[in-house]
């Protein structure tokens, strides 16, 4: 591995235990405590390792924007404007207002590869542990199952992250690691009694733009069958393992679900706040299948650092055996550090955000023990690693790595509220009323679900607290001592992360208070400006009844004085005189007047009729 010297001109943030005699205080990220206070010593990025990412991003991003002109192609064919009647006419002379061409089948397949890669050929990251030492391998979900079979004797730990979420290579890759060995120590209180495994659910900030391309591709090219043969055979065709496609096979069959290529892809797919369970979910029929293709903006890109974001949810697993060997799966592909180049992070292909550990909390895992390895681990054990990885990664997004250098998720919905209740003072305007009550009413949907998310992860802290309490009576009892009694043990990282999580539980608590009571607010002083208009509006009905009433009464002498004004010869000719007239006339417009009074009376009259009954009917009973 390569030297890492400090360097004030660098973004990761490295503080450290001083106390610690073989370990340099300039280079080891240890104490919860310290990351969260000193940000004055920073660790430079490996010259070499920088240059590699850099490049790899450069070919990303060539490899996108060829794909983004498919994609466009696409988008074109089935949204724009050729599908109306008067574009297809007009389309028979003009070219313009024809329908492009669908592109064409390669590019089809080579766009949902791009965005949707088959199982065999997903990156998984290797990450070895040992004494003094470090390495991570990336290889292909193909090859996975050799790497779990054992490890070398220098390893103590190896962590293995497949980007997997809920579906059926899923539960078959979980179920053939767990088969492959004897179960670790067992998380009964932070897991579950008959599943004592660590899961948690994790929020990621993902850039909007690529959100809605994923689902746009996913449920534009499933409607084509002409791709499927093509998509399904390449699923599973560098697959190496010895009984992954098998497994996954049988357990399409006993799940009554196609192990086709869509089915596979979908777990990639991130859930949105309003998507899906909270956590409790078990099988690979549990798992989010996209429906709507539109991805309304949430509430939280009110804010201008978040104007490109959306903030997304995925559970992230972690299966440890005896042997030491850690598996964990998730397809958190977001950002979830919080820093002033966090809309940069977000450009960033999916695959390659593990290589940055300035947004990334897994790979910033692994660059925090690159140089050292297991020398500063309290207990060099697979338990303590997960325990270490899960506080880190559970606690996500915040600011706290990078010094505060950007807003935070609580700062930016403050700003959202405040921003409402400036709308919500604003005078009135037509159809501004329904637009601000959506805005509330999504404002409210986000902060109950981040809510709810911070109360589970309150109850897998406090579940784990207990299990690690247990595991280290367990050693002292066994009189197995700490590798590094100067170290952070189990107990101190899951006490930092818990404090965390319930501080950020009650702050977000208060917000949807703030939130439901300013909606409430709103409505009642929309009800207090229609009470106000409705008074307005009676006034002018008054009025409006009126000049209505004067108009009846002369409307129909306005009709014999027009008829009878006329030159016809009947009428200049006519012996009858003016009494004759206002007689007639007279007479039918005093009819007119009085049927069409009673008529719009009716109801007061009626209502002043059973009033004088009632007074009747309480003399004639005294």
């Amino acid at each position: 591995m390569h030297d890492r010297r400090t360097s004030s001109q660098t973004s990761l943030t490295v503080p450290t235990k001083t106390h610690f005699s073989s370990v340099s205080s300039d280079e080891t990220v240890v104490s919860s405590k310290n990351v969260l206070t000193n940000f004055e010593k920073v660790v430079a990025r490996d010259p070499a390792i920088e240059e590699e990412r850099i490049r790899k991003l450069s070919r990303s991003q060539i490899h996108y924007l060829r794909q983004k002109s498919v994609y466009d192609r696409l988008i074109d064919w089935s949204d724009g404007p050729y599908h109306r009647l008067q574009n297809q006419i007009l389309g028979v002379f003009l070219k313009n207002r024809r329908r492009p061409p669908l592109p064409p089948k390669d590019d089809l397949v080579g766009l949902a590869r791009h965005f949707y890669p088959a199982r065999a050929d997903l990156k998984v990251q290797v990450c070895d542990f040992g004494l003094g030492r470090a390495e991570r391998t990336e290889i292909t979900l193909g090859q996975v199952e050799e790497y779990w079979q054992s490890k070398p004797d220098w390893v103590d730990v190896r962590w293995i992250h497949a980007p997997l979420g809920l579906g059926l290579t899923h539960s078959s890759v979980e179920d053939i690691f767990l088969h492959d060995g004897q179960p670790g120590r067992a998380f009964e209180n932070g897991g579950k009694p008959e599943w004592p495994y660590v899961e948690t659910e994790v929020l990621n900030i993902r850039s909007h733009k690529n959100f809605q391309e994923m689902r746009d591709v996913y449920l534009l090219l499933s409607r084509f069958p002409e791709l499927d043969k093509e998509l399904n055979q390449c699923s599973f065709k560098n697959d190496e393992n010895s009984s992954l496609q098998s497994d996954v096979d049988w357990r399409a069959g006993h799940m009554a679900m196609p192990a086709c290529f869509w089915n596979l892809v979908a777990s990639d797919m991130p859930w949105q706040l309003d998507e899906g369970m909270h956590m409790g979910i078990n099988g690979p029929m549990e798992g989010l299948q996209p429906i709507a293709r539109n991805i309304a903006p949430q509430t939280l890109s009110i804010h201008p650092f978040y104007k490109d974001s959306h903030m997304v949810r995925n559970i992230f697993r972690c299966f440890h055996r005896s042997d030491g060997i850690l598996l964990t799966l998730s397809p958190m592909a977001g950002v979830n550090f919080i820093d002033k180049k966090m809309p940069q992070h977000l450009t960033e292909p999916a695959s390659s955000i593990f290589d940055n550990e300035n947004a990334s909390a897994p790979g910033y895992v692994f660059s925090a023990f690159a140089d050292q390895g297991t020398s500063t681990w309290h207990r060099r054990t697979v338990e303590w690693f997960l325990t270490y990885l899960i506080s880190e990664v559970g606690v996500t997004p915040h600011a706290h790595r990078q010094g505060f250098n950007a807003p935070s998720l609580e700062l930016a919905y403050q700003s959202v509220i405040q921003d409402l209740k400036r709308r919500r003072h604003a005078p009135w305007r037509k159809n501004e009323t329904v637009k601000l009550v959506r805005d509330y009413l999504a404002c409210v949907d986000e902060l109950t679900t981040i809510k709810q998310i911070c109360a589970k992860q309150v109850d897998l802290f406090r579940g784990m607290q207990q299990d690690v309490r247990k595991f280290e009576s367990e050693d002292n009892r066994a009189r197995r001592s700490p590798d590094n009694p100067q170290g952070e043990s189990m107990h101190e990282r899951v006490k930092w992360a818990l404090t965390l999580v319930k501080t950020r539980h009650d702050r977000f608590e208060n917000l949807l208070i703030d939130a439901r009571q300013s909606m409430e607010a709103l409505f009642q002083l929309r009800s207090i400006e229609q009470n106000e208009l409705a008074i307005v509006s009676d006034s002018q009905n008054k009025a409006v009844l009126i000049f209505t009433g004067v108009t009846i009464v002369f409307l129909p002498l306005s009709f014999f004085t027009s008829y009878y004004g006329m030159n016809l010869s009947n009428i200049v000719n006519t012996d009858k005189t003016e009494e004759y007239f206002w007689k007639l006339c007279g007479s039918i417009a005093f009819f007119i007047v009085l049927f069409v009074t009673l008529g719009a009376s009716r109801h007061y009259l009626k209502q002043l009729w059973k009033g004088r009954r009632r007074v009747k009917h309480r003399h004639s009973m005294v």
